[in-house]
């Protein structure tokens, strides 16, 4: 089935297959999200990443969003990666909330191992997603470390509520194996790029 913009509403899902989920508005996609990208595929030993390109996120203002099929075209020309996809399948479903997404992507791949991945300043907010402490029950979850926001990410509610089911980094590569709540918090070369700070220099 075709979703926005021709691309299909969600990629092919292999038995067994360990996916890495990345969400998130990519206003615009850049580099950081592909550095994060090649650190989740290698450390925890993912076969695909997916890049959820939100329609819209419900703790930001929707004003400031580009069109979602320019960000997907962007975001697709930023992965550039054969195991790196990307898809509008949140706008083809409706969804606005990751639980809801999550929902619909374990029924449509119920064998596939599936791993959250998200940056340390998510973190430090997770505790204000809608059912955040279902959405870990869910899925394991992969934290990658962002320039500013370690201390902030590892002292936040959500780490505290999740802090007995961290593993060690030097594990990571199980993550995707484990029954949830599971998390590791992943440290390597940060980028310094950020969808805000480049919307701003944008308007300069």
């Amino acid at each position: 089935m075709g979703g926005i913009g021709g691309w299909p509403n969600l990629p092919s899902c292999g038995a067994g297959q360990r996916i890495g989920l990345f969400g998130g508005s990519f206003n615009p996609p850049h580099g950081g999200h592909r550095l994060v990208s090649d650190m989740a595929l290698r450390r925890l030993r993912l076969d695909r990443i997916w890049w959820l390109v939100t329609p819209g996120n419900p703790l930001k203002d929707p004003r400031a969003l580009r069109p979602l099929e320019a960000r997907i075209a962007e975001a697709a020309r930023i992965a550039a990666h054969p195991r790196i996809q990307v898809t509008a399948v949140e706008a083809d479903i409706g969804a606005s909330r990751t639980r809801d997404t999550l929902r619909y992507l374990i029924r449509r791949c119920p064998t596939a191992r599936f791993v959250w991945l998200m940056g340390a300043d998510n973190l430090a907010s997770f505790h204000h997603w809608y059912a955040w402490r279902e959405i870990a029950r869910t899925v394991p979850i992969a934290v990658v470390d962002r320039p500013g926001y370690g201390l902030a990410a590892v002292a936040s509610p959500a780490a505290h509520w999740m802090a007995s089911r961290r593993i060690d980094e030097a594990d990571a590569a199980l993550l995707a194996d484990l029954d949830p709540p599971a998390w590791v918090f992943l440290h390597g070369r940060r980028s310094p790029l950020s969808s805000t700070q480049l919307r701003a220099d944008q308007t300069r």
